[in-house]
């Protein structure tokens, strides 16, 4: 018997959750309640589950920020996609939320539709583009099988959606691809996400890579390349 797509659903408001949870379920995912960062964290220390829905704001001194930082930072757990649930819809807290790590943000009100849809686009997200190769860059190698990056032999953190970006533009050096490209190769064909979420993890991923970020370069009006010669 398949194994149902497993989400932790951080949530405080237990209607909101019972809902959220409900939909899941007539949709194929196994849903877990968690109504706090304690209870969460207690979910996460039993097993991993396949997906994060993370409310913005959390009751207990624990907002969706700091944990989304604190799993991150947390090697067991910084796989694991994490999608914000938040009533916050200007820009800035957007990308605050995506700096901290998570992977894609969704403001309330939402549809069951638009939610379902960047589940299924943030567990795409998770398998390697090009499982079980190697492809190498100047100094910067990337390996899919193990998951690795390194540059000049060192060993870099990547979350899994700056991996996934990085194994695009490797496969595909000096193209230039717009953010409507990155969009659909890297991220699948998810018409819910802004173009403005391709700035931020383009963003992430540079600073990941420190000295080898210079190699993503910004061609202005079309978008981004991995350049061979920077």
């Amino acid at each position: 018997m398949k194994k149902l797509p497993q989400v932790l659903i951080v949530e405080d408001e237990p209607a909101i959750a019972e809902l959220i949870a409900v939909n899941l379920r007539h949709n194929g995912f196994a849903p877990l309640w968690a109504e706090d960062g304690v209870s969460a964290q207690r979910e996460l220390d039993a097993a991993l589950p396949d997906v994060i829905l993370l409310d913005w704001m959390l009751p207990g001194g624990s907002s969706g920020l700091n944990l989304a930082r604190k799993w991150r930072a947390d090697p067991r757990t910084k796989q694991v996609p994490i999608l914000m649930l938040t009533a916050r819809g200007d820009e800035p807290d957007k990308i605050a939320g995506l700096d901290a790590g998570a992977d894609d943000y969704i403001t309330k009100p939402f549809s069951t539709q638009e939610l379902l849809a960047r589940i299924r686009a943030v567990l795409r997200r998770r398998t390697p583009e090009q499982a079980g190769e190697r492809v190498q860059v100047g100094a910067l190698v990337l390996d899919s099988d193990t998951h690795r990056v390194t540059f000049q032999d060192q060993l870099l953190k990547l979350g899994p959606t700056e991996f996934k970006l990085l194994s695009h533009l490797m496969h595909n050096p000096e193209r230039v691809h717009s953010r409507a490209q990155l969009l659909d190769k890297v991220w699948g064909d998810h018409v819910y996400i802004e173009e403005r979420t391709v700035d931020v993890h383009i963003k992430r991923l540079r600073e990941a890579l420190g000295e080898a970020g210079a190699l993503v370069e910004t061609v202005r009006g079309a978008g981004y390349r991995l350049s061979t010669n920077a």
